[in-house]
């Protein structure tokens, strides 16, 4: 009665979480791992070949990240059911895969029964947010967000540049480069730079 089964594509890029996944899914009757994936543009064309019912997805992924993945699929099927299993929280990677169409969004650290859970209410419709995952969004409510313009800077002072090369980059004088540091400690209520970087990473709003 496979017809009948929960059909779930499993995208991780980790083979340890994969083996758990389906282990704990094959353990139900009603669900069924149809495939499993290593990365985003694996997911997409798994799930345009198979379209699972619903798509348990990783965010940190190579090739092709999660999100990256979970906007392509909710654009070509806008129903899609996927729920979002990450190590990492914050407020602004939470709420950009919720915007983008994610059902649900759960730490790995939550317990196979979670999972299974989320997976059940997906099918049904359901959102589930992990109490963990919507105490972050609680804490950070009214909190500023970074524009793209901030983020760009955030990134490249990330990855160890000076204001000078900064600006450089992104072909500005260092005075606005300076402006726009001095915004993004205010917002993210930082002491200095690494600190910034440091908020900004947890928080989602940009990469580890």
């Amino acid at each position: 009665m496979s017809h009948n089964r929960i059909r779930v594509l499993i995208v991780d890029d980790h083979p340890v979480m994969r083996d758990g996944l389906r282990a704990a899914i094959e353990r139900e009757v009603d669900m069924e791992v149809v495939a499993e994936a290593s990365d985003g543009a694996q997911a997409v064309a798994s799930f345009r070949s198979l379209l699972p019912d619903v798509t348990l997805l990783d965010l940190q992924m190579p090739v092709m990240d999660g999100l990256q993945a979970l906007t392509v699929i909710r654009r070509e099927h806008p129903t899609a059911a996927i729920v979002v299993l990450t190590t990492y929280p914050g407020d602004a990677r939470i709420t950009k895969a919720l915007a983008t169409g994610a059902m649900s969004y759960l730490l790995k650290t939550a317990g196979r029964e979670s999972i299974i859970k989320a997976t059940r209410q997906a099918m049904q419709g359901k959102h589930t947010v992990s109490d963990e995952v919507a105490s972050d969004i609680a804490s950070h409510t009214g909190s500023e967000t970074l524009t793209l313009r901030e983020l760009n800077v955030l990134r490249l002072v990330a990855a160890g540049s000076s204001n000078r090369d900064i600006a450089r980059e992104l072909q500005l004088s260092e005075e606005t480069i300076k402006a726009r540091m001095k915004s993004i400690l205010a917002k993210l209520q930082a002491n200095d730079r690494t600190h910034a970087v440091t908020i900004a990473v947890r928080r989602g709003f940009i990469d580890p």
